[in-house]
């Protein structure tokens, strides 16, 4: 275990350990799955179903995000939950956005104390780290909450899943209708595990289509609104390739090591963030498979219209779709067969043997911090305020083959490379290889990929604290800023063990 993983860790939680540790278990657990036979759905509006519910304080309510900074169901849904005298309520969404600001009243009002969730920002972040929420922001990965979910460390009371289309036997899915989404990947784990389970839709139709993602017999109480969400606010952030030329630069360096390690071959499968830069690499290894006639098998995770033109021009064989981030992507979901769409747990739940991820050669990620035990921070700025959280970017990096850190070595006159990051989203075991337009760091644990690179002449290694330095050379070192040491969340590992800690950030004067 590296030194920088020895973390203030509050009281009670479990301490880091390898994140290797589970497949030392040798156990095979089978959690029971509930199924609803023999039952009526029962259809009302939504503050007839919230009555029926009988929600009472201390209870988990949990969302999905696929709508991201376009959802309306969380707002609404609580909205209504809190017209009752009703306290100390959990909640559980898969990621939450600035749209989400009305909880921020009522975190302060103390009805909602406790909340966890893959990604965070906005409004409700800054709530959070001021210290206002009761108990602690728990972070999550997108494969941890799924393992959470199935093997009871997160016990839903009533899951509240928006769908763009229902049927009356309450198949569902995120595929069609006006508010498509497309993979509602997130939801599943929900629907199959919690003890109730509303379905919210804007799209009630007779009969669906034999692809729904989820089944009737999970399905408890239909609601049906006059809208689940903005489906134009899907696209949050960029999903185009960078023009910036030190971005394209980086790209270029990340495909060429790439390749130079026979990575882009017949078969080969990956995964990108929807990043800029992370797109940018992805056009390179693509010009690669088109001038020698590679055909890769699959692209998982996140997917943008990007990889849909890839998929349609025959050079990979399916996308394992369990997010998307366009609309080009939402359509290419409910077109194309080869175009999956897969629970968050068949995509990344480390307990699943099954799981995409493992199945990965290549990913490219990005970064807000790395440390020169390539440990990464996707958590915070370097001020330690909020900005985001893992998602799947721990286990998309455990999972791969070779896993790249695409970022330029200073950003807004700070350096990228710190001596430890601000906070721990992944830990530096499963990063591999990092790119910068300064040069090239590789992991000192992959000695296999240095012995291949170090013969390339057309690539600038260096060691990742050669690297610091010429960063600090550019900017001077960076004060090291103090933070208030009270803890307001803490940073869940893939396998539900803690690997470090959110405190209130230090307050720029």
């Amino acid at each position: 275990m590296k030194n920088s993983l020895n973390r203030f860790v509050p009281k009670g939680f479990k301490p880091f350990v390898s994140s290797n540790y589970y497949k030392t278990l040798n156990i095979e657990v089978k959690p029971p799955v509930k199924r609803r036979k023999n039952k009526d759905i029962i259809f009302g509006s939504l503050s007839e179903i919230i009555e029926k519910l009988d929600i009472k304080d201390g209870m988990t309510l949990s969302f999905h995000h696929h709508l991201r900074n376009g959802d309306y169901v969380m707002n609404d849904v609580l909205k209504e939950v809190f017209k009752k005298d009703i306290k100390n309520i959990t909640i559980a969404p898969s990621s939450i956005f600035p749209v989400h600001e009305p909880i921020v009243k009522y975190i302060k009002e103390e009805k909602i104390t406790k909340i966890y969730t893959d990604y965070l920002n906005g409004p409700v972040a800054e709530a959070v780290q001021e210290g206002q929420l009761k108990e602690l922001l728990i972070m999550q990965t997108h494969g941890g909450r799924p393992r959470a979910i199935e093997y009871g460390d997160l016990v839903i009371d009533v899951a509240f899943i928006a769908a763009s289309c229902v049927d009356k036997l309450g198949n569902s899915s995120g595929k069609y209708g006006k508010s498509a989404f497309g993979s509602i990947g997130y939801a599943i784990p929900d629907a199959l595990y919690a003890k109730k389970v509303v379905i919210i839709t804007d799209n009630l139709i007779d009969k669906h289509t034999p692809d729904y993602d989820i089944s009737g017999e999970y399905v408890d109480y239909i609601v049906t609104v006059e809208s689940i969400g903005a489906q134009e606010n899907i696209v949050s952030g960029t999903t185009m390739i960078t023009k910036d030329p030190i971005g394209l630069k980086i790209a270029k360096d990340t495909a060429t090591l790439l390749d130079k390690l026979g990575m882009i071959k017949e078969g080969f499968s990956m995964q990108t963030g929807a990043g800029g830069v992370s797109l940018a690499v992805a056009k390179e290894i693509r010009t690669i498979m088109e001038n020698r006639h590679i055909t890769g098998s699959f692209v998982s995770g996140g997917i943008t219209g990007y990889f849909v033109t890839m998929l349609e021009n025959h050079l990979v064989e399916k996308l394992y779709d369990v997010q998307c981030f366009d609309l080009w992507a939402v359509y290419s979901s409910s077109k194309n067969d080869n175009h999956i769409t897969i629970s968050a747990s068949k995509y990344a739940n480390p307990f699943n043997h099954e799981a995409v991820i493992n199945d990965l050669d290549i990913v490219i990620l990005g970064a807000t911090e790395i440390d020169v035990d390539f440990n990464v921070n996707v958590t915070t700025d370097s001020y330690g305020k909020i900005i985001g959280g893992s998602g799947g970017h721990a286990d998309a990096a455990h999972g791969a083959k070779i896993t790249v850190i695409v970022t330029q070595l200073v950003k807004t006159r700070i350096p990228i490379i710190k001596e430890k990051v601000t906070t721990i989203t992944t830990p530096g075991e499963d990063i591999d290889i990092l790119v910068t337009d300064r040069g090239i760091a590789i992991n000192p644990k992959r000695q296999d990929i240095i012995e291949v690179l170090s013969k390339c002449n057309n690539l600038n290694l260096m060691a990742i604290n050669e690297l610091k330095e010429i960063a600090h050379k550019l900017t001077g070192i960076p004060r090291e800023l103090p933070h208030i040491k009270e803890v307001v969340g803490v940073v869940e590992y893939r396998d539900g063990t803690i690997i470090d800690s959110i405190y209130k950030p230090y307050k720029r004067k």
